[in-house]
């Protein structure tokens, strides 16, 4: 099929996607609405994915999920895509989450809601917005990775090109610098 990398890649973005919002809105909602000591250092390691270039940050993740051997797996680079996408996802996710007023989640509390109560019942229709657009951007950053994937992808059988590889793969046979190997 022609097409069956576009469906891969939305796939894999969208896995990627939601596997980051798990992880970057509770991080997010933690970062904004608490006071601890380790703030910084949460920012800090969050930020990693936008500091380590591609290879170093792929090779940490996968020495830390015990795959030593770089061929494809289609849950390391999700994983690592996730990773990637994080930082954004959180930055966003928590500007969001602090513009909010608080004084709607006080009436709340103090009409006798707890924090899961609030969070679902005010703090998430008020910010699904800038969730939404946040979701969004991360979205297109696991979509249009293309380092961390060729990466982890690199001896991927053509059926595992995702959009970045496949489009660069296309325009290397069209300048004729890049030629398949084709199995003898």
């Amino acid at each position: 099929m022609p097409l069956d990398w576009l469906g891969l890649a939305l796939r894999y973005a969208g896995s990627a996607t939601v596997l980051a919002a798990l992880m970057g809105l509770p991080l997010a909602w933690l970062r904004s609405h608490r006071r601890f000591p380790g703030r910084e250092l949460l920012d800090a390691v969050a930020n990693l994915p936008f500091l380590l270039p591609p290879a170093v940050l792929v090779y940490y993740l996968l020495s830390a999920l015990g795959i030593w051997k770089l061929h494809f797996s289609w849950d390391a680079a999700v994983a690592v895509s996730a990773v990637y996408t994080l930082p954004v996802l959180l930055h966003m996710m928590r500007a969001s989450l602090e513009s909010l007023d608080p004084s709607f989640e006080n009436a709340a509390r103090g009409l006798g809601a707890g924090e899961w109560r609030v969070f679902c019942r005010v703090t998430l229709p008020l910010a699904w917005r800038a969730l939404l657009r946040a979701m969004l951007a991360g979205f297109l950053r696991a979509f249009a990775d293309f380092a961390a994937t060729l990466m982890v992808a690199r001896n991927a059988t053509p059926a595992f090109l995702m959009l970045p590889l496949a489009a660069v793969a296309t325009l290397g046979i069209a300048l004729r610098v890049w030629r398949p190997r084709v199995p003898a």
